[in-house]
């Protein structure tokens, strides 16, 4: 009798070319990109407090992730040197002209990071707008490439979740990805 077949220890699963992209640059990134990681707890009770009063007086529904986007593009334009990329080929830091921050969103097999361009340009509510085009868009599959490759700074925020720290990993050539967890009480 001839020997089984042993069954196969895995199943490959076919996925999109924008999975693949992502999965290259994700490697990529932790492959040649230093990472370096810092924690900070900071007290969110006046930015809460300020959201229930604007998403009560405005009928908004802004998140506590527009109003971080915000004030990450802020903090680029105060800090010019955090929105910069490392060029290798010239050999030098390149600083970009813009400030256009990246937010990672969950969709069917991973995570993409769809840009709100200009960022630092925008109100919270023109950002929340925006992200939410840009997030219902992303889970329908229905990105156009420039808008979520490339920005200059990424956020990811697993808060509502409930998970209170995590690492996120840089998204090539951006220099920084923060990485935010939930509020504590």
């Amino acid at each position: 009798h001839p020997a089984a077949t042993p069954p196969p220890l895995f199943t490959d699963s076919p996925i999109s070319n924008v999975r693949k992209i992502i999965a290259t640059r994700l490697l990529q990134s932790k492959q040649t990109v230093p990472h370096v990681y810092t924690n900070a707890n900071i007290h969110v009770d006046e930015l809460l407090a300020t959201r229930a009063y604007v998403n009560r007086q405005q009928g908004s529904k802004l998140s506590v992730n527009d109003f971080v986007m915000r004030a990450c593009a802020l903090a680029l334009r105060k800090v010019p040197q955090a929105n910069a990329f490392w060029d290798a080929a010239a050999g030098e830091v390149k600083a970009n002209a813009e400030i256009d921050v990246a937010m990672a969103v969950a969709i069917d097999g991973g995570l993409i990071t769809p840009i709100v361009k200009g960022a630092d340009r925008k109100s919270v509510a023109e950002i929340s707008a925006e992200a939410k085009d840009l997030a219902k868009r992303a889970r329908a599959n229905k990105l156009l490439p420039e808008e979520f490759m490339g920005g200059t700074f990424s956020t990811s925020n697993l808060g509502m979740f409930g998970i209170s720290q995590f690492r996120a990993i840089i998204n090539p050539p951006q220099a920084c990805n923060l990485a935010i967890g939930a509020a504590g009480t």
